[in-house]
Formats: structure tokens, C-alpha cells, sequence
């Protein structure tokens, strides 16, 4: 489960993140979503360790990320927006080597990783180096790398940035499968259709503070003639109404 509490982060006189508490509990798909700037960047980085906090905590299955990293991050399984590689290394010596990084038991790594090689359809670029491969195949890779430990947390950024319409089929899928299975999975998305099709809650920010919180007919039902409207039109009204309102409509479903 993820576990954050009055989380904030500045930058010189930006306030990126405004003091965010959230529970995710395991099993729970949870969607982010928010226009750019909004903050869905900076906690996802402050979820994964990737920096540290002015104020508040995260916990990965009741790890402090801060003061027990490696704990928390063991649990994990990040997959950002645009991955980074060695790319001198094939796909194939990538996973062993994230194997190897993850402590993954030998016999357990030699079938895991041609299995989700060829579920993400990479085996046929498997002797590549992955610095000749197209950013959608170098996403599948992240993808299938960060399955490989089987995490109990997935968090993960954008997932369907450069992919076709057959493997972002496959990427959902496999991701609400994890879901069902118990794993807890963060997504952060643009992409409203897939957090109406997938999420069990939605968690919408802007300007750095959580606006609305809720399943996706919460959400709707809780914005004047919402219920008549699909998310992207309620995300719209929420996302571009003025700060005086944005922080009354905040303080309103926080205290709901």
C-alpha cells in the first residue's frame, strides 16, 4: 500500500506540492490525473525516493521512502514517462541485470524474463542494444524490467506514451491483472479514457493540491450537473476554475 501524509515540496518560492495526505490500499488501482505543472511529477518522485520532501512522508508498504530506502524501494516497481537504460546493453543482458539488481532468484529470473519479453513482444529485439531501439519498444523494456521482481506497488508515469494500440492493450491489461492479483498500481495519466476504464478511484491535482478524490461517479456527482458529463468535461471544469475556487472545492472533499 502507498501511505502519504502532509507531503510537500518546494522549489525556492514554488510550491509544487501542497501538503498531500493519501492512502492506496493494496490491491487498489489508483489514477492521477492533472494538467501539466499540476504536481503529478514531483510525487511520483517523492514517492519513489527520486527526492526529498520539505515537509511530510511517503510509505511504501510501510516503509518510510526517506528513512528506510531501500525497504521501500525494493517494493517497488517504477516505470517513468521516458526510461532511462544503459544503452549499450542488450534487452536481454538489461534484464538479467535488473535481476541481479533486485536479488530475484536465479531459476525465478531465467523464466520470468523471456516470459514478459515475449508478452511485451521484445523478443524479437532481445540481441539489440537498446540504444538502436524505438521509444515505444525502450517503454515496453521499462515496463517489463520493472515486472520482474514482481513488486507489491507499481508506480507508474504516462505508460502508454508511444505505444501502439495492441501493446497498450496489453500493458492495461496486465496492469488491472496485477491490480486484481493484490498489487497496489499508481498511474499517472493524461489519458482520461484510461483512468475511466481501469482505476477503482481517481485522485485529480492542480497547482500542486489534491482536488477531488473519489471513484470516477464521486467525482462526477460531485460537481454541479457532473453526473450528465464525462470525466474529461468534469476534469475541465474542475482543472480551469480560479484558485479561490479550486481551494474552497478542495477543503470541501477533504473534509468529506
Amino acid at each position: 500500500m502507498i501511505e502519504v501524509s502532509n507531503l510537500s515540496m518546494r522549489y525556492g518560492d514554488l510550491l509544487a506540492l501542497d501538503d498531500l495526505s493519501l492512502t492506496i490500499e493494496p490491491g487498489e488501482f489508483f489514477a492521477f490525473l492533472g494538467p501539466n505543472a499540476a504536481g503529478k511529477t514531483t510525487t511520483i518522485k517523492l514517492l519513489t525516493g527520486l527526492m526529498e520532501p520539505t515537509g511530510g512522508f511517503a510509505k511504501i508498504c510501510g516503509f518510510d521512502i526517506q528513512q528506510d530506502p531501500l525497504e521501500a524501494k525494493k517494493r517497488i516497481g517504477y516505470i517513468p514517462d521516458v526510461a532511462e537504460f544503459y544503452d549499450k546493453l542488450t534487452p536481454i543482458e538489461f534484464m538479467a541485470f535488473i535481476a541481479e539488481l533486485f536479488e530475484v532468484e536465479p531459476e525465478r529470473a531465467k523464466k520470468r524474463a523471456p516470459e514478459l519479453m515475449e508478452q511485451f513482444s521484445l523478443i524479437p529485439y532481445g540481441r539489440q542494444r537498446i540504444e538502436n531501439l524505438s521509444h515505444g519498444t525502450r517503454q515496453r523494456l521499462a515496463i517489463a524490467s520493472a515486472l520482474l521482481h514482481e513488486p507489491e506497488v507499481i508506480v507508474i508515469d504516462e505508460p502508454m506514451v508511444g505505444l501502439d494500440p495492441k501493446n497498450a492493450r496489453v500493458v492495461k491489461e496486465e496492469l488491472k491483472a496485477r491490480s486484481e492479483a493484490g498489487v497496489t498500481v499508481f498511474l499517472s495519466t493524461h489519458l482520461l479514457n484510461v483512468a475511466q476504464e481501469l482505476a477503482d478511484r481517481v485522485g485529480i491535482i492542480n497547482h500542486g493540491r489534491l482536488l477531488q478524490l473519489g471513484t470516477v461517479d464521486e467525482i462526477r456527482g460531485g460537481v454541479p450537473s457532473g453526473m450528465g458529463n464525462s470525466l474529461e468535461e468534469v476534469f475541465l471544469e474542475i482543472t480551469e476554475g480560479g484558485p479561490e475556487v479550486q481551494e474552497e472545492e478542495s477543503h470541501s472533499i477533504i473534509e468529506n
